[in-house]
């Protein structure tokens, strides 16, 4: 795949600000209120299992999400440490779903504990999931979850799903063995997405890693990739023409190029510049927006979608172990 978008120069001055609702502020704070009043994080439960793994614990994980919804993940801790750890918390890309206890990432091994998050409904791509979506709207929607209660930021996919990824740092800092104050979120794609999201929403975080991350700049997605997910959105708009500008608002809500503006963790984000599913401009749209004053972007020119891989992750290692 040959470069497609900007130039590098060009991406890195551009910074189209994608319009934000008024009530931006206000509506994730109802939300995230109404959130915390339905289910305290200290529901939350984290029962050890029999992963197989010598070198790492593992607990079997059920937190309350968005109305007090189950959601599912697994807490990894490094065997043999005591005290409080710093953490990770790691969101999933689209489809995706937190797998099974032995599935066991860097930061664990890296000694950290490690939080990895279901997204509701997901699941059935590379990895299994175990979390239902039962705040699931009626409604015409596109295949995915992209177009799934579009009409009304209330009612919108992606309003559940931000909601329960804060509520999984809220319930990671009631376990002993985590460290709240020393707490960062990271993800790839969708998860990236929900990192910014996270980093806009939950205070105190010491640094939020977004790598090539989806959820940005939807307008400008859609116009220059024909790729899915970004796809189900033209799919949908392809049909329901008279919809267009009430789609386009309820995704400013979550929006990485708007939410971002609200973030103040450090950040290191990452871009691919062959990227045709989170197209480069639709990441440095979001990352030149974000509001946090120590930023990084680390950029793989050859690279599409899979981005720096094993090699970003050591970038990612050295960027945190320096800010702890």
């Amino acid at each position: 795949m040959a470069l497609f978008d900007l130039s590098l120069d060009e991406l890195r001055a551009y910074d189209p600000r994608p319009t934000a609702p008024p009530d931006l502020e206000e509506f994730w704070a109802r939300t995230l209120t109404q959130a915390r009043a339905a289910a305290p994080a200290s529901k939350a439960t984290f029962e050890p299992v029999a992963s197989r793994l010598t070198v790492v614990e593992a607990y079997d994980v059920t937190l309350p999400g968005f109305g007090a919804d189950p959601v599912r993940g697994w807490l990894h801790v490094p065997s043999g440490t005591t005290g409080r750890l710093p953490t990770v918390v790691r969101y999933l890309g689209y489809t995706g779903g937190r797998g099974l206890a032995h599935e066991v990432g860097v930061w664990a091994l890296a000694g950290y504990a490690s939080l990895v998050v279901d997204t509701r409904g997901q699941g059935t791509g590379s990895t299994a999931g175990d979390t239902a979506d039962p705040g699931g709207t009626a409604g015409p929607s596109y295949p995915g979850f992209l177009t799934r209660g579009v009409l009304d930021p209330d009612a919108y996919y992606y309003r559940r799903v931000f909601t329960d990824a804060v509520r999984a740092v809220d319930a990671v800092r009631q376990h002993p063995r985590v460290d709240p104050e020393r707490v960062a979120v990271t993800g790839n794609s969708q998860g990236g997405g929900i990192t910014i999201a996270v980093a806009a929403l939950a205070d105190g975080l010491v640094g939020a890693m977004p790598d090539v991350p989806f959820l940005c700049h939807f307008r400008r997605a859609t116009e220059i990739t024909d790729e899915q997910p970004y796809a189900e959105l033209a799919a949908y708009l392809k049909v329901h023409r008279d919809q267009l500008d009430q789609v386009f608002r309820t995704l400013s809500y979550v929006d990485g190029a708007v939410l971002g503006r609200l973030a103040s963790a450090p950040t290191l984000f990452s871009v691919a510049l062959m990227d045709q599913v989170c197209p480069p401009s639709t990441v440095f749209a979001a990352f030149n927006a974000y509001g946090g004053a120590d930023k990084t972007i680390e950029v793989y020119p050859y690279n599409e979608h899979e981005g720096g891989q094993a090699y970003h992750q050591g970038v990612q290692l050295d960027w945190l172990a320096a800010r702890l």
